[in-house]
């Protein structure tokens, strides 16, 4: 998916998510490995609630992947 898409992708339309999302894309995803691209695209097609529930702590991610991609991103809006 080219950068203009994951950007596209990262506007979720709930807030929370987006504050997360955006500074993410705009600071770090284009030095992610490929994998790791990858990765954050499979991250982004997830349903919000599921994304919400992942990224407020709510529910642990079953796809190890994926969880730490949730904890990459979470740590990046960290102050």
């Amino acid at each position: 998916m080219n950068f203009a898409r994951v950007r596209w992708a990262c506007r979720r339309g709930m807030l929370e998510l987006d504050v997360l999302f955006q500074p993410f894309v705009e600071n770090q995803y284009q030095s992610l490995s490929n994998e790791d691209k990858a990765t954050f695209v499979r991250l982004l097609e997830c349903e919000d609630p599921e994304l919400f529930a992942w990224f407020m702590g709510h529910k642990q991610c079953a796809d190890a992947e994926l969880a730490a991609m949730v904890t990459r991103v979470r740590g990046r809006a960290a102050p």
